[in-house]
């Protein structure tokens, strides 16, 4: 029944992500003991007192349809949140909050990109990434890194990757999938490209700014220069445990900020409006109060990247941020494992889901062929199973 659906869904893919973690949970329905290693979502529950602003909200009776921006007293927390946190000076007619930062970002490539446009990606990027920018008309350009480099693009890459019909460059630090976080030096060295073209704009998605183990972190609208031409997007999906709660933001110049009000006013208008009054109370707190979730992230980062560092045949680097590891697994394509010839890393996949029962994702997904994401979002005792499954599957 395709040949019913339009071209722009028929030429969409599927989120891997989210087929695996179906696929996983389908498994599990059917009795098999499956560990999901596959989705990006902390395990842990969401502040009380984030709740408890939720509470105080319905018995405010915020029932009604919220502004299509987002409330005002949420834009001036997050304002105070982006001078607090990351230096950057913005005002509440530059804040748009969206239903999740995905919505932010979809907003983003449909204001800003006509048919052929080509937007940079670092490779590996974020899975939507590719397809959000292709349904917006914009032709992706993917820059590939390597665990050598740490999975970050080089200034010299950045300059070779641009031609006269780039329009933007989006990526992720923390990166989802590879946890590599840019340095200042980083930023500056790409931003000193970008001066060159002051027509590339940069969207910058910081969601998971402070599962960060590095000590320190650099939005790169805060480089001299940037800030008039950066999208800074963010949410509370990650750092406060609140993926259900929807609420993305972003921080942009106001022409952008305006179109991204008017795009979304046809189509989904303001966000749950409960949601954005318990943001308020997450976006004011003080970042100390994630510093155990952060501290226990940082202690599972460290037993899988040891545990993998003893498996033959897999490279990894020490990703310095979110939770996600990227080992490059291309060691053993063409090998036979039990039977299952292994010819790239979505065979891997898959032969770890049926032979060790553990679910990761293909590092096809987010543009690095070689390599397979493993979430740590989970307790250590079902990340130590999950890892000697693995281990003994590839031995």
């Amino acid at each position: 029944m395709n040949h019913l659906l339009s071209d722009r869904v028929n030429n969409l893919s599927t989120s891997q992500t989210l087929a695996m973690a179906a696929l996983a949970r389908e498994l599990k329905a059917q009795g098999k003991d499956i560990i999901s290693l596959s989705l990006g979502e902390p395990d842990f529950n969401t502040p009380d007192f984030i709740k408890e602003a939720a509470k105080k909200a319905i018995d405010e009776n915020y029932s009604t349809y919220s502004p299509v921006d987002g409330y005002v007293e949420l834009k001036e927390a997050i304002c105070r949140k982006f001078k607090r946190d990351n230096n950057l000076e913005y005002k509440p007619s530059q804040i748009v909050v969206s239903t999740g930062a995905k919505q932010a970002l979809y907003n983003i490539a449909q204001v800003m990109l006509n048919d052929g446009d080509e937007v940079i990606l670092p490779a590996p990027y974020w899975v939507s990434y590719y397809e959000i920018i292709k349904l917006s008309g914009g032709t992706p350009i993917e820059v590939p890194t390597s665990v050598e480099t740490d999975f970050k693009m080089t200034a010299e890459q950045l300059e070779k990757a641009i031609t006269p019909k780039t329009k933007m460059m989006w990526f992720s630090s923390p990166c989802n999938p590879s946890g590599s976080v840019y340095n200042r030096e980083e930023l500056t060295a790409l931003c000193k490209v970008l001066e060159k073209h002051p027509n590339i704009y940069v969207v910058s998605d910081e969601i998971y700014e402070h599962i960060n183990f590095s000590g320190t972190f650099c939005s790169i609208a805060s480089i001299p220069g940037m800030l008039e031409k950066t999208i800074t997007v963010n949410g509370v999906a990650k750092a406060f445990a609140m993926t259900g709660w929807r609420i993305g933001y972003i921080g942009a110049p106001e022409f952008i900020a305006k179109a991204c009000t008017k795009i979304q006013g046809q189509v989904t208008s303001g966000a749950n409006s409960i949601a954005q009054r318990a943001t308020i109370t997450a976006v004011d707190a003080d970042p100390s109060v994630l510093n155990e979730m952060v501290a226990a992230f940082k202690s599972r980062r460290d037993l899988v990247v040891g545990f993998i560092q003893n498996i033959p045949g897999l490279k990894i680097n020490i990703p310095e941020g979110a939770f996600y590891v990227f080992p490059d697994v291309s060691s053993f394509f063409g090998k036979t494992l039990k039977g299952t010839k292994i010819e790239n890393a979505t065979d891997l996949s898959m032969y770890l889901l049926a032979e060790a029962n553990v679910a990761t994702v293909t590092g096809d997904a987010f543009g690095n062929p070689n390599c397979l994401r493993i979430s740590y979002a989970t307790s250590e005792t079902i990340l130590t199973e999950a890892l000697k499954r693995i281990k003994e599957a590839l031995a």
